[in-house]
């Protein structure tokens, strides 16, 4: 699903809300979600999942254009570890 699909299902689904109301939401929860990361927290969502960072050290890379090495500096990369319901609704039987 991509974000003009998101923006649809919700709305369809609040039809209180015009679309520039369901499209805030969206942007306020993400900008939350991405605010919360960056400060190095976690989010949490029952039933979903939990959103946090983790530490990545720096390496030894290759340069794809012309094989050279090159070094690769630490850095925080998203991380999502799904909850206990979203990985019951995805085994598969």
């Amino acid at each position: 699903m991509i974000r003009s699909e998101l923006l649809k299902a919700l709305a369809k689904e609040n039809s209180g809300l015009c679309g520039e109301e369901v499209e805030r939401v969206v942007d306020v929860v993400f900008d939350e979600i991405a605010q919360r990361l960056a400060d190095d927290g976690r989010v949490e969502l029952r039933g979903f999942g939990a959103f946090s960072t983790r530490e990545r050290d720096s390496r030894r890379g290759r340069n794809p254009r012309n094989g050279d090495a090159v070094e690769v500096p630490a850095k925080r990369v998203p991380f999502f570890k799904p909850g206990k319901e979203m990985r019951a609704r995805l085994k598969p039987d």
